[in-house]
């Protein structure tokens, strides 16, 4: 498998049959083995009724994985990214705000600076970006704490659409806790001080809605996974901390069991199980760092 685009979606109904399309034709001009996988976060208005049409359509190339309750973008996209196969790992948003096509970009600046990852860059001096003003302003604030409590040598967190060898992105998902908003700068925070190359590719961006989906809730919740972040990295050095030993994350098995996607909670632990033909992969989020 050369690339898995793992889609994590919440109450897409609307968008996301359109961006599974779109992200079939960019995908498939780009990697003869690739699957995309769909990550519902418990979604309320049929967005997962929605995908698993879609996928009728590209049989065994679309994957829909459906949690029973929400739990967040940054538990969504671990998950997705226990279950894929591909050689590299993809994130992307289900809101077409980055079109798919942006994937070719990010996958030769990987072949061009043999980096570990490769961030979409709503900074990049060549990016596009049109976006509503309180937007704007939220990003360059946020940069700007980010810039302060971090010192990253990168110029943007938050753009949903990266790149990943998957030995690098395996070996982080363990050490990650935020489940929600914050997601993005655990993973890079911890790629940096592993030592991963992490380049920039430009974007080009245009909101689809009318509305935008951050709240002052959420805001709040951004500050303060953000200061946990820096609590564990600077403070605790928690993220530094020796894996040996430990298992925070359910290797992807296969398992015995028949039917399409599903998800249950058992014993307050949530399995995963996946039908890909006669092969079924299961994931279990029995440790909170993981899932």
């Amino acid at each position: 498998m050369e690339l898995s685009v793992v889609v994590p979606a919440y109450n897409e109904a609307g968008a996301i049959a359109s961006c599974l399309v779109e992200i079939v034709a960019a995908v498939e001009q780009l990697a003869a083995e690739y699957e995309i996988v769909v990550v519902d976060d418990g979604s309320t208005d049929g967005t997962g009724r929605s995908a698993r049409l879609c996928a009728e359509l590209y049989p065994g190339r679309i994957v829909v994985v459906e949690s029973p309750v929400n739990r967040g973008k940054g538990a969504s996209l671990v998950l997705g990214t226990m279950l894929a196969r591909g050689e590299r790992i993809a994130f992307l948003d289900a809101d077409l705000d980055l079109h798919p096509s942006l994937l070719h970009r990010l996958n030769a600046t990987m072949d061009d600076t043999a980096a570990d990852v490769v961030i979409g860059s709503k900074r990049h001096p060549e990016s596009d970006v049109q976006v509503p003003v309180v937007r704007r302003i939220l990003s360059a604030g946020y940069f700007f704490l980010v810039r302060l409590l971090f010192g990253l040598p990168i110029r943007d967190t938050q753009t949903g659409i990266k790149m990943f060898k998957r030995e690098i992105l395996r070996s982080v998902v363990p050490r990650l806790c935020v489940k929600r908003f914050a997601f993005d700068l655990e993973l890079l925070v911890n790629f940096h001080r592993a030592g991963a190359r992490i380049a920039e590719a430009p974007v080009r961006v245009r909101s689809q809605r009318l509305a935008q989906r951050i709240r002052l809730r959420d805001v709040r919740t951004i500050l303060v996974d953000t200061l946990a972040v820096f609590y564990r990295a600077r403070i605790l050095r928690w993220y530094d901390r020796d894996l040996a030993g430990e298992n925070p994350t359910t290797p992807v098995q296969p398992v015995v069991s028949t039917g399409r996607a599903v998800a249950r909670t058992p014993g307050g632990s949530s399995t995963i199980e996946v039908q890909r033909g006669d092969e079924v992969l299961s994931a279990t989020d029995e440790n909170a760092a993981a899932v």
